[in-house]
């Protein structure tokens, strides 16, 4: 079986492997989407799709001096006589093309809605109108004087430019972006005065450093790049990396002593519906806690209005968290990959990119110079066959009155071409004044004289050096950094990455009252109120108190449930005191079955003595329990048929463990005898002939063992004389000191 590698076979269909058959449609389909749609030519930077806009725009007489017509005209001549795709895509590009916050340097002036920054998309293309800006004139500059090579549209029909011979360095200037298949290019755009400075000098020494000139990239939005001079020339030097842009950010002092902060350029490509819907989530999901409000005041500029949450917040910490969490700063990728002279794609350096639209420019100067030489050559012929008319014009008449073909009896008689005695006949009778002849003569030593010029220009390169900077120069005036449209919009400033700022140190530090009921509800009421009060003790119906302790809202707190996983709740997000607060299983994963052991505060003890009711335990680091996520973190596993107990903070110099069972029997122990764990069941604290562990504390021996003695005194024993209980880890233990509570709980 071999393979027919003609598509088109008029002999009918031929048996081909499916894998080689599709593998080679494939292949076709991809090579044009690389050459002919998705890369920019790095002679003049456009994709197929923009540079028909532009041609059929051109043809339709759309110059910045004339009128506007409907974008749905030009979309109509583009796909019907040049680029057979879809309506929709050929006008987004068009609307791309006239987009001031897209491109750097628009080639096309618009007139309706072609959609914002925000986001909006541009009007239907019956209601909008558009017409060619100076830009697309200069970069189409050349085109009626032979300085490119034309090609047949897809039908046949009509003519289009392989490409725009300008002498506006669009590819770098406005940039690119494509993906293909296989293979994507991104180019942001840059400053037309520094690409034409950099060409300067490359023209005089093709080595030169092109970064001594252009300094990054310049945005349509501004914003400032802030990678260092080193990673910079790295991106440049290699065709490939990305760019650190933030937002423009000021701080503003109000009156009293406040500030707020105003953005006043935002990075390029972000949209700014978006950027603010991004920051208002911060707000709302409290992410963002120091800042209090954003508000969208923009105009025909830009102005979005950062409120801080108080006037003590630190406004370096602000900018920075907004860096980090926000598209105030967003990195613009660099992969200049395009389309050489011979439409081959590769990535290219700065340079390379630079020196090719260089060396492209070269040669539409020498295409240029010799269209007007052969126009010259042209006229000085016609020019010549006049002058000999105007001396011999009597003869010229007496043959144009008696012979029946003058044309042929000129041409032998006075030497003419078959051109020059064609003009002679087609003469008016006007041109015959002396004055004419004078003229003529005028124009011919001109003409020669200019061709004398070209034909110089021509063979000397050291001419078409000087000739393409003066042409050079003549852009600059146009484009320089002194003028409205070339002043430079995005700044250069090395700065450092944005900090990471702990989410403790946005939240302010204000005392709180954590209250957390018997059915699982917590709120946090403000202040350090009593625990006893009539607020703290509002409770549902059916509901009341189970654990009431006082924090801060830059504190973090701990949650143990009775199959040994842990929780980690941030108290500045718990719900505020007013009514009944909220369930604490709607912020954690917590089984609708699983009891509450504990709430405590996460820097309540650097260490915390956990005991299942089976009388097993272990010590455990507080940091080792914090859980990052609402599944919590799963630090006791205890046996079958038991559950967590007891999660007791040990304090800094306690040295003993007392532990108590449900049959009333107490037992005293050194804490070295416990083992430290970061996961698991730990060691046996107490054995029981029935029932479990009711409660474990930790003390000091210096000090004794005390306990509340109950009531409403509050007061509380100590005692010291713990002999009689004290024996291994593991023990049994004995009946505990008399007045020792019924509950037996410590």
């Amino acid at each position: 079986m071999t393979l027919d590698t003609d598509l088109t076979d008029p002999a009918g269909p031929t048996d081909v492997p499916f894998d080689s058959a599709l593998s080679e449609r494939y292949l076709v389909y991809a090579m044009s989407t690389i050459t002919a749609r998705s890369l920019p030519d790095v002679r003049d930077g456009l994709k197929p799709v923009h540079r028909r806009l532009l041609w059929a725009m051109r043809l339709l007489r759309l110059d910045p001096a004339s009128g506007y017509k409907k974008c749905a005209r030009v979309v109509g001549d583009v796909i019907g006589k040049y680029h057979p795709h879809g309506d929709q895509s050929v006008y987004d590009a068009m609307v791309r093309l006239a987009q001031t916050f897209a491109l750097r340097y628009p080639l096309v002036d618009g007139q309706g809605n072609f959609g914002n920054i925000d986001g909006d998309n541009a009007a239907a293309y019956r209601y909008t109108e558009a017409r060619l800006t100076q830009v697309a004139i200069d970069l189409m500059d050349g085109l009626d004087e032979n300085a490119t090579d034309f090609r047949a549209t897809y039908n046949g029909e009509d003519e289009e430019p392989e490409l725009f011979p300008g002498l506006f360095p669009n590819l770098l200037a406005n940039g690119a972006a494509g993906i293909a298949v296989g293979m994507a290019t991104s180019i942001p755009p840059h400053n037309a005065a520094e690409l034409l400075n950099a060409a300067v000098a490359l023209i005089d020494n093709p080595q030169a450093n092109v970064l001594d000139y252009v300094s990054g990239p310049d945005f349509p939005t501004g914003g400032v790049v802030v990678d260092s001079p080193a990673a910079i020339a790295e991106a440049y030097n290699t065709g490939r990396g990305s760019f650190r842009v933030r937002a423009k950010i000021e701080k503003v002092i109000e009156k009293g002593g406040g500030w707020h902060l105003v953005v006043s350029e935002i990075p390029y490509g972000v949209q700014k519906g978006k950027l603010i819907e991004g920051i208002a989530e911060l707000i709302n999901d409290k992410k963002l806690p120091i800042l209090g409000d954003v508000r969208d005041e923009s105009a025909d500029d830009i102005r979005v209005v950062l409120e801080p949450r108080s006037r003590t917040v630190s406004a370096e910490d602000l900018i920075h968290s907004l860096y980090r969490l926000s598209d105030l700063e967003v990195r613009v990728p660099l992969n200049l990959n395009v389309l050489d002279a011979q439409h081959t794609p590769r990535v290219m350096s700065l340079h390379e990119a630079l020196s090719q639209w260089l060396a492209h420019q070269f040669i539409v100067l020498q295409r240029k110079s010799q269209h007007r030489l052969d126009k010259i050559a042209d006229r000085l012929e016609l020019v010549a066959g006049y002058i000999i008319a105007f001396l011999n014009l009597d003869r010229v008449i007496e043959i144009i009155r008696t012979e029946d073909e003058p044309k042929q009896v000129m041409m032998a008689e006075f030497a003419l071409t078959d051109r020059q005695a064609e003009a002679i006949l087609n003469m008016r009778l006007r041109s015959l004044r002396k004055l004419e002849e004078m003229e003529l003569k005028q124009e011919r030593d001109k003409l020669e004289k200019e061709q004398a010029e070209l034909e110089l220009l021509l063979s000397s390169d050291a001419r078409q050096r000087t000739r393409m900077k003066r042409d050079l120069g003549k852009m600059l005036v146009r484009y320089g950094l002194d003028t409205p449209l070339g002043a430079r919009r995005t700044t250069v400033e090395e700065a450092a990455p944005a900090r990471e700022i702990p989410l403790e140190a946005m939240i302010e530090r204000e005392p709180i009252t954590v209250i957390l009921s018997q059915r699982g509800w917590i709120r946090a009421m403000k202040g350090h109120v009593e625990t006893g009060s009539g607020e703290a003790l509002k409770f549902k119906e059916g509901d009341g108190p189970y654990l009431a302790f006082h924090a801060h809202t830059t504190d973090k707190l701990l949650l143990a449930a009775d199959n040994g996983r842990f929780y980690t709740l941030a108290a500045d997000k718990l719900p505020g005191g007013r009514g009944f607060g909220e369930p604490v299983r709607l912020m954690i994963d917590l089984e609708g079955e699983r009891q509450i052991v504990t709430l405590r505060r996460a820097t309540a003890s650097p260490r915390l003595l956990v005991a299942a009711s089976d009388g097993r335990g272990f010590v455990v680091k507080a940091e080792d329990v914090m859980a990052e996520t609402r599944k919590g973190k799963q630090v006791v596993t205890p046996r079958a048929g038991a559950h967590l107990k007891v999660v007791r903070g040990i304090g800094e110099d306690d040295d003993m463990v007392a532990a108590i069972g449900d049959n009333r029997k107490m037992l005293v122990f050194p804490l070295a005898e416990v083992a430290e764990l970061a996961r698991g069941q730990g060691v046996q604290l107490q054995r029981f002939r029935d029932g479990g562990l009711s409660d474990v504390t930790t003390f000091r021996m210096a000090d004794g063992l005390s306990w509340a003695m109950g009531g409403e005194t509050g007061r509380t024993r100590t005692e010291t004389d713990l002999a009689q209980w004290r024996a291994a880890r593991g023990a049994a233990g004995r009946m505990p000191p008399t007045g020792f509570p019924r509950d037996n709980r410590f």
